[in-house]
């Protein structure tokens, strides 16, 4: 027998439940519950966070074992008017997320009840060949969204393994894979040799302006390799940049330093203001591609967590950074490196972008297909 808790829907271990489902077995007998069947849908009747009211989970196949609906939970078996699987889809809509919100009670976990549930109309086509035409959509798309998942998942693990092959591990001077022609122990160096300048952002509050043409950013804007800039992102006017502000250049890596540690974006010319909670790292002497590489290894990881000072945030000091020790292989070797993770970084941000768009598309067609 299996059980699906409220919990299970909210992390989406249970969803689309087929028999390749995630959801423990339980050795527990529930005769008071019904069995769920093909089509039924189960709402999780209580969430810590608005956003979670109602989530809902269907049953899409057959299943060889027996399987109920749990703890904090709502389970639904529509009339022959409409598919389980269409309610399901009705469920995810802004629409009815919106119902969820206004209707929801508590204050720290936040619930709705069948009575309130019930209240929601429900617009759906007359014809179950319409349904299922917008099911088999909605489903095709689902399918491709999570082999776009498993592929980012995947490519994740591979570059972790790859990290740890062709770095050197602790106490080691050489990594255990190496590129053909290549044999040398690597030398014992620190970041600030290979390096023109370390330093961060303004340790203070600029003027804010709406008419600025300057993005003013911390840590939090450095997302996968990049600057993102989000409505929240504020501005400035240049003449709030210092001089190393308006110095950055194609050799700077930015790297967080406050509160979250590490995150690293290349500099891509844009018009930047630093806050306190980025540095910059301008490369010289080392290939850049391979010290950006080398700052994701967990070496250098477990180095920066063993050098954070401050207790309610924590904080990543400059001369921390300028000491962190590496173990470098000559140019030739470093530039081998670099390149071919630079590649697997944009083969990642690839699939990333392509599982964002086919996000992009279900929300749309949710907001468009269903009243």
């Amino acid at each position: 027998m299996k059980y699906v808790h409220y919990g299970d829907i909210h992390t989406n271990i249970a969803d689309e439940i087929d028999k390749n489902n995630n959801l423990p077995f339980i050795n527990e007998i529930y005769k008071e519950y019904d069995e769920l069947k093909l089509d039924d849908v189960i709402v999780a009747d209580a969430s810590e966070d608005y956003k979670g009211i109602a989530d809902a989970a269907v049953i899409i196949s057959n299943l060889p074992y027996t399987i109920i609906a749990g703890l904090h939970t709502i389970a639904l078996r529509p009339t022959s008017l409409i598919k389980g699987y269409f309610l399901y889809h009705i469920f995810k809509t802004e629409n009815f997320k919106r119902f969820g919100y206004k209707i929801g009670t508590g204050l720290k976990v936040f619930g709705i009840s069948y009575n309130n549930l019930a209240k929601y109309k429900v617009y759906y086509p007359q014809e179950i060949e319409e349904q299922e035409k917008i099911i088999g959509i909605l489903s095709n798309l689902t399918n491709s969204i999570n082999l776009h998942e498993r592929k980012c998942e995947e490519l994740a693990l591979i570059k972790k393994a790859l990290l740890q092959e062709l770095f050197p591990k602790k106490d080691e001077i050489k990594p255990e894979v190496r590129y053909k022609n290549f044999s040398d122990a690597w030398e014992q160096r620190r970041l600030g040799e290979g390096t023109i300048k370390i330093g961060d952002g303004l340790h203070g509050t600029p003027k804010y302006s709406t008419n600025g043409d300057v993005q003013f950013i911390n840590g939090n804007n450095l997302i996968n390799g990049k600057v993102v800039v989000t409505s929240e992102t504020k501005k400035v006017t240049s003449s709030e940049q210092s001089k190393d502000d308006k110095e950055l250049n194609q050799n700077t890596i930015l790297m967080s330093i406050n509160g979250t540690i590490g995150s690293l974006a290349w500099y891509r010319n844009e018009n930047l203001m630093l806050g306190k909670s980025v540095a910059y790292i301008e490369v010289s002497k080392f290939d850049k591609k391979f010290v950006y590489t080398y700052l994701q290894t967990d070496k250098v990881k477990y180095y920066f967590m063993n050098s954070l000072t401050g207790t309610t945030i924590k904080n990543l000091g400059l001369k921390a950074i300028r000491e962190t020790p590496l173990l470098i292989p000559n140019i030739e070797e470093q530039q081998k490196i670099g390149s071919f993770f630079q590649h697997l970084d944009s083969l990642i941000a690839l699939h990333q972008r392509k599982l964002e768009k086919l996000k992009q598309l279900k929300k749309f067609l949710l907001q468009n297909m269903f009243i």
